[in-house]
């Protein structure tokens, strides 16, 4: 057997989750007697001793760990943040959550709030575009960081986030085996390079079936991406409507402001009889099944995503601030087909 010789090895060897492990570590009194009676069984077997000295210096920082992420109002951002804290909580640690409001100098505000707090780690969705990369990299630099959704390369000792091209290219293919080919639907300048990624990833998919790409790009600036949806809904609707009959939305929010948008108009969405439109989207946001009719998406696994960005700080934490394999990884997952009534 391969010696276990880290925390998280430990947790995946014994079947026990890192959280849980971590808490038995810091304080055996503090888990079910059950479980502890497993943990240390479970030592006995594995002959795993945690690294003492390690320990010990992280108890020399504060419990915190900062939580940052670029609109906390975003239902996306706000489930994403809930199961974070959920899990930090569960370790034993207090989040500390801050959101950036989608501006740049806040969002530096914010890693200089955290440095004052002395943290023990941070998980942070960076803006992107309007983020300070210096600042970022200076934060990672001096604090264990694991970064989500959005990748700065290079910065922090992992990145966490969705496999854009293989989740696009599903929706895509999708979309078009059961209907004509869709449109992109997207901001023409909007604040998140997912957005970029995105239209890259359907003009691949488009061409791998030997379509012609089809983008409608709407004006619009900031986060308000349902308002910029109806708007831009809108305006193509009343000057022609959408050039293939199916469109796919950039996000699930913008979405929502074309099905408000089609309502308006008196255009039926969906597959039945009488239906004008079909509509699409990306990430499975909150309201999705919620939107009348029900949205069609390609979800983001919330869950396993922050999953494993806790796992991967808590054990960056244990080994002093080196990532897992002593390098940086980026780690992404599929997305997975929603049916729902809109498509």
């Amino acid at each position: 057997m391969r010696r276990v010789r880290t925390m998280e090895e430990f947790a995946s060897a014994s079947g026990i989750s890192r959280p849980t492990v971590s808490k038995y570590f810091q304080d055996p009194g503090s888990v079910r007697e059950s479980t502890r009676a497993r943990i240390e069984a479970a030592l006995e077997r594995l002959e795993y001793r945690p690294n003492v000295y390690a320990m010990n210096q992280n108890r020399r920082l504060t419990r915190n760990i900062g939580v940052v992420v670029p609109l906390l109002s975003d239902p996306f951002f706000g489930e994403l943040a809930r199961i974070l804290e959920r899990l930090c909580i569960e370790a034993g640690f207090r989040p500390i959550l801050l959101s950036s409001d989608g501006d740049g100098a806040r969002e530096g505000e914010n890693l200089d709030t955290l440095l004052s707090l002395k943290p023990a780690g941070a998980l942070m969705a960076p803006l992107g575009r309007a983020s300070d990369r210096d600042a970022v990299a200076g934060f990672a630099a001096e604090v264990p960081t694991v970064l989500v959704d959005n990748n700065l390369e290079g910065i922090g000792a992992e990145f966490v986030g969705l496999d854009v091209g293989r989740a696009v290219g599903t929706i895509v293919d999708y979309l078009c085996r059961s209907g004509p080919p869709p449109c992109l639907f997207e901001m023409a300048d909007p604040p998140n390079p997912n957005a970029r990624r995105r239209r890259a990833a359907y003009a691949a998919a488009m061409g791998r079936l030997g379509h012609e790409p089809m983008v409608v790009s709407v004006p619009g600036e900031g986060w308000e991406f349902e308002e910029i949806g109806l708007r831009g809904g809108l305006a193509m609707l009343e000057g022609g409507g959408a050039p293939s009959g199916t469109v796919l939305c950039s996000n699930d929010r913008l979405a929502i402001g074309l099905l408000a948008a089609a309502f308006r108009q008196g255009v039926r969405v969906g597959i039945g009889k009488g239906c004008a439109m079909r509509v699409a989207g990306i990430d499975d946001h909150p309201f999705a099944r919620f939107t009348c009719p029900s949205l069609t998406t390609v979800a983001q696994d919330y869950e396993r995503m922050a999953g494993r960005a806790v796992a991967t700080l808590l054990s960056v934490m244990e080994g002093g601030g080196s990532g897992p394999a002593g390098e940086r990884r980026e780690v992404i997952f599929d997305g997975r087909l929603v049916m729902r009534s809109s498509a």
